[in-house]
C-alpha cells in the first residue's frame, strides 16, 4: 500500500509539473506581436541578433536607454515618446530579453552587455550620447561609464542595480530568490513564468492598475522566447570587484533618479550612488517605486530633460 501511495504521489506531482511547463514561443510569433514599424535588427560580432529602435532626428543629441532584468525596450516607451521630437532616442533589447536572439551558448554578463551597447552604438554612428539605465540596465550604464567615458555626454541611473552591499534586500520578487540557488534556476528554466511575473510586476510597479493583463502577457511571452530562460537563469561569470570607491572614477555628468517606494532594490542604494559619484545630482520620487519612467512618466521625463539641457549647456 505504501508503494502504491508513493507511486500515486509521483504521478500526481509529474502531472502537476507537466501542467506548469511552458514551451518556447517562436520568434516569428513574438516579432509579429511585439515588434512595430520602428523595430530594427543588427547581427553583432558575438552572433547576437539585436532588436533596437532608433527614433527622432538623426543629427539631434542622442540618448540611449537600457532596460532592466527580464524587461525589454518597451519599458522606455513613455520616455521615447516624450524625447524623440528633439532627441535621437535609441532603445534596445539586451541578449536574453525582448526580441533579441542570442546563440545557444551565450553567457550574459555586465561586460558582455557593455560590449553589446558599445558595438550597437558604433554601428549606428552614435559616437557620443547620454546613457540611461534602469535596474540591471543601470548597472550596465555605470559599467559603460567606467569602460568608455570618452563616449558619454551624460549618465542617468534609474533605480540602478549594482551597488556593492553585503545586505540582502528582504521582500523582493520571488524570482530573485529562486535565481540564487541551482534548484530554483532549473524550475525557472522550465516552468510557466506567469505566476511569478504577475506578483513581481505588482511589487515593481506599486500601482496595480498599471499591471494590466497586456503588460503581464508581454513579460511572460517575451521570457518564453527561445533561449531566453536559459540565459536569464545561467549564472554569470565573475567580473571585476566593485567597491564604493569604484564609483569615484566616474567623471561623466550623472543624474540619479530613484522611486523611494522601490520594493526591488532599496532606495538607499541609489542614494549611495549619488553620494559616491562626483558631482552627481539626485532626484527622488516619494510615491514611485522601481520604474518611475513608467509610473510617473511626465514628471520623470521632465526631470530628465532638465538634465539633458544642462549637459548640452556644458
Amino acid at each position: 500500500m505504501r508503494n502504491l501511495l508513493r507511486l500515486v504521489s509521483v504521478v500526481l506531482a509529474s502531472a502537476w509539473l507537466a501542467g506548469c511547463l511552458a514551451p518556447d514561443i517562436p520568434y516569428s510569433q513574438l516579432e509579429a506581436k511585439y515588434g512595430d514599424a520602428a523595430s530594427q535588427y543588427v547581427t553583432l560580432s558575438s552572433g547576437v541578433r539585436m532588436h533596437y529602435r532608433d527614433e527622432g532626428p538623426p543629427g539631434a543629441p542622442a540618448v540611449v536607454l537600457v532596460h532592466g532584468f527580464a524587461a525589454s525596450l518597451h519599458a522606455w516607451e513613455p520616455w521615447a515618446q516624450a524625447l524623440k521630437g528633439d532627441c535621437r532616442v535609441v532603445t534596445l533589447d539586451l541578449p536574453g530579453h525582448g526580441l533579441t536572439q542570442a546563440p545557444s551558448d551565450y553567457r550574459s554578463s555586465s561586460a558582455a552587455n557593455v560590449a553589446a551597447v558599445d558595438e550597437l552604438t558604433r554601428r549606428l554612428g552614435v559616437e557620443r550620447f547620454v546613457l540611461a539605465g534602469n535596474s540591471m540596465g543601470g548597472a550596465v550604464a555605470w559599467s559603460y561609464a567606467l569602460a568608455h567615458p570618452e563616449r558619454l555626454n551624460g549618465l542617468v541611473l534609474v533605480n540602478a542595480a549594482g551597488w556593492p552591499s553585503a545586505e540582502r534586500s528582504e521582500g523582493g520578487p520571488a524570482v530573485f530568490k529562486l535565481l540564487s540557488n541551482p534548484a530554483g534556476r532549473v524550475l525557472l528554466r522550465n516552468l510557466d513564468p506567469r505566476p511569478l511575473a504577475a506578483r513581481g510586476l505588482k511589487q515593481a510597479y506599486q500601482d496595480e492598475t498599471l499591471v494590466t493583463p497586456a503588460l503581464v502577457d508581454r513579460y511572460v511571452e517575451l521570457a518564453r522566447a527561445p533561449g531566453h530562460r536559459a540565459i536569464l537563469t545561467r549564472r554569470a561569470g565573475g567580473g571585476a570587484q566593485v567597491t564604493p570607491e569604484t564609483f569615484a572614477g566616474i567623471r561623466t555628468p550623472t543624474l540619479v533618479m530613484v522611486g523611494l517606494k522601490d520594493q526591488v532594490i532599496p532606495a538607499a542604494r541609489s542614494q549611495a550612488f549619488a553620494s559616491a559619484i562626483p558631482g552627481a545630482r539626485l532626484v527622488t520620487y516619494p510615491e514611485a517605486g522601481h520604474v518611475p519612467m513608467e509610473q510617473i512618466p511626465e514628471q520623470s521625463a521632465r526631470d530628465l530633460r532638465v538634465f539633458l539641457q544642462a549637459v548640452a549647456a556644458r
